[in-house]
């Protein structure tokens, strides 16, 4: 994100993090080493700027994200915490501050577009979003590889899903409701139910609506039984005389065999269907979404389809094309079709393309 908003040369662009690895090679931009879980620290590293995106993990997002509104800086936020964003609404609308949250691919692009097809249906009837990154190279057993903060996909594996079913918010276990479905350039993938609606959930007004993930078939069985046997507990047991956190086990086993390797490709594909009334007929509005590996500047799938709707929107919100203030989820900007095209257009440019049809339905 910092090295793509670089290219811009009206923007000094300034990339902090407390591990000095990750502002190495960065030649082309200012650096600051800092423990952005000090809020002190975080002040002090905003000073002079206009605009933050927040890429912190999931565990440290709300609370960050409150601290960059109290220094009333604007916001583009992908930390994707669990706590709800709207409770800073208030907030950021005393500080003048446009925030933008869930920011990145699923959340982040599924709900800029499940708001701009319900900004041209009469009635939303169904939403469904699939979406996975996962690795081009199937290595068992897993057959995944964490494109994000590993212990945020554990996350995903164990927290509640919430769904709407007969326009009713409910609760499914992580994981449920499996599916195998077929994908075109991919081949069979298996979905389940995870918690990745979020503000979807408070902002469109559906009958029904999920949100499945996706993994290469038998992943979930897996996950599922390491889950199911107590793997990712959070209570420590005693092993030996010592107290371990299971979870800090399975972390400490698992991430290794999930990294990524340096040049190793990656896929992302996602599929969103809204379907409602349109002038009194059933529509459907589909978007497709499969992209790859940059080899060419060696940037994994994941960081494009993320990373680049980030700076999309922060390009947005600092041309002053977007300037509502307090919190806002995508889909507020898919509302307009002006902001849905400028995004749109700004992923097309560097090669992550949306494809859109709209399908009558009987």
């Amino acid at each position: 994100m910092a090295a793509d908003l670089a290219t811009d040369p009206d923007l000094a662009v300034t990339l902090a993090d407390r591990d000095e690895r990750a502002l190495a090679a960065r030649d082309h931009l200012d650096t600051v080493t800092a423990d952005l879980a000090d809020p002190t620290e975080l002040a002090r590293v905003m000073e002079g700027h206009d605009l933050v995106i927040s890429a912190l993990p999931g565990f440290l997002g709300h609370r960050t994200l409150q601290v960059i509104i109290q220094e009333g800086r604007n916001v583009v936020d992908i930390a994707f915490s669990p706590e709800d964003p709207f409770t800073l609404d208030d907030l950021a609308v005393e500080n003048g501050v446009v925030a933008v949250v869930d920011c990145g691919v699923s959340p982040g692009m599924s709900g800029l577009l499940v708001g701009h097809a319900a900004s041209l249906l009469d009635e939303v009837q169904d939403v469904l979003v699939y979406v996975g990154g996962l690795p081009e190279q199937r290595e068992r057993p897993w057959e995944y590889k964490a494109v994000f903060s590993p212990i945020d996909v554990i996350a995903e594996y164990t927290r509640p899903a919430r769904l709407v079913e007969d326009g009713r918010i409910i609760s499914r276990p992580a994981l449920s409701d499996l599916e195998v479905l077929e994908f075109e350039g991919i081949g069979e993938l298996e979905a389940f139910n995870t918690d990745g609606l979020r503000t979807l959930l408070r902002t469109i007004d559906a009958s029904s609506m999920r949100e499945k993930t996706l993994r290469y078939p038998g992943h979930a069985g897996r996950i599922e039984a390491l889950r199911d046997s107590g793997f990712f507990g959070e209570e420590a047991v005693d092993i030996g005389g010592l107290e371990v956190r299971p979870l800090d086990l399975a972390s400490r086993l698992l991430f290794p065999m999930w990294q990524l390797d340096e040049g190793e490709e990656d896929l992302t594909v996602m599929q969103v269907k809204v379907t409602g009334r349109q002038d009194g007929s059933q529509a459907r509005y589909v978007f497709d979404l499969l992209d790859r590996y940059d080899s060419e500047k060696g940037v994994t799938s994941m960081a494009r389809t993320t990373g680049y709707t980030a700076t999309a929107v922060a390009r947005l919100i600092l041309s002053g094309g977007y300037t509502r203030t307090g919190i806002s989820p995508p889909e507020f900007l898919g509302k307009e079709q002006e902001h849905v095209e400028f995004v749109l257009a700004a992923l097309r440019d560097r090669g992550v393309i949306y494809h859109q049809r709209v399908e009558p339905r009987p």
